[in-house]
């Protein structure tokens, strides 16, 4: 199944005596690029989280955020000792600084740390199989939002595809009738030079044949053909070990050939046809890079 680089997936479980929730967003990019963003009672396990997603996600900027929830029944207490550095801290503010009022309960409560969860911050203990587990959950919703984007995009290519093969037969269809047409406006040009003598058949026959020679596309129209039988079958047959690149150097080669055309296509048709491949060549490059 071909795949997106784009995609979410989510999962949740519990791990120790606490909730976690584990979401992975994924964009295009070059290589495998991760982002880890855990929390601290889960953090000495991102070595692990990372190679849990490297093993099934080849290709991405793959961002894996986890967030530890309260579990049910747990419950908040006040850290008696931060309590009271925050109140001493305050005090001792309040006198250096002459101000007026009084250090209240609920100013020193709404203080960091002083309120704590005994599940969010204690009871998230646990083992790495636990997270390990949300983690492959979260990435196989991630794979299968990447393959029913990747059907998407891989439809959308084919289309394009099929407007390139239109074109490329309108070229090689084009392409004698281009050398007729040279050879007509050769043997007239001389006509008029000449003044009403008589032509020289022979010489322009060689003459043709030398401007059929250079103005050749049949050898980069089999070329195109070629690549895009092979972009075809790529897309087809995507395996296991993902497509992008090969697709990206395919396309490079088939403008390569469109190019080449361009530059022995002395012919206003055909440099309209040109352009049209050039086009959909850039617009289905857009579509491949994100494809893994």
């Amino acid at each position: 199944m071909i795949r997106s680089m784009t995609g979410f997936g989510a999962a949740d479980g519990v791990v120790g005596g606490a909730r976690v929730s584990i979401e992975l967003r994924s964009v295009n990019h070059r290589f495998f690029n991760p982002s880890i963003k855990l929390p601290s009672q889960l953090a000495h396990w991102e070595t692990e989280v990372r190679e849990a997603v490297r093993q099934r996600v080849s290709r991405g900027h793959v961002t894996v955020t986890a967030r530890v929830e309260r579990a049910e029944g747990s419950r908040a207490f006040i850290d008696e000792t931060v309590f009271a550095e925050r109140a001493a801290a305050l005090l001792a503010l309040q006198q250096r600084h002459g101000l007026g009022g009084t250090v209240d309960v609920a100013t020193v409560l709404r203080m960091p740390d002083v309120v704590r969860s005994v599940t969010a911050e204690d009871d998230a203990s646990g083992t790495v199989d636990e997270l390990i587990a949300i983690v492959s959950e979260a990435t196989g919703a991630l794979l299968a939002a990447r393959e029913a984007e990747g059907h998407r995009l891989a439809g959308i290519v084919r289309a394009r595809i099929a407007l390139l093969q239109a074109t490329i037969d309108r070229i090689a269809a084009r392409a004698p009738e281009r050398v007729v047409a040279h050879r007509d406006r050769l043997r007239e040009n001389v006509r008029v030079l000449l003044e009403g003598h008589a032509l020289d058949e022979q010489r322009i026959a060689q003459e043709v044949a030398v401007l059929a020679e250079r103005l050749d596309v049949g050898e980069e129209i089999d070329r195109f053909r070629m690549h895009l039988t092979a972009f075809l079958d790529t897309l087809g047959d995507a395996g296991s070990g993902g497509v992008g690149k090969r697709l990206g150097f395919l396309l490079q080669e088939l403008l390569r050939e469109a190019n080449t055309v361009g530059s022995k296509g002395s012919d206003a048709p055909m440099q309209a046809d040109v352009v049209a491949l050039k086009e959909e060549l850039e617009r289905i490059r857009e579509q491949v890079e994100n494809l893994e």
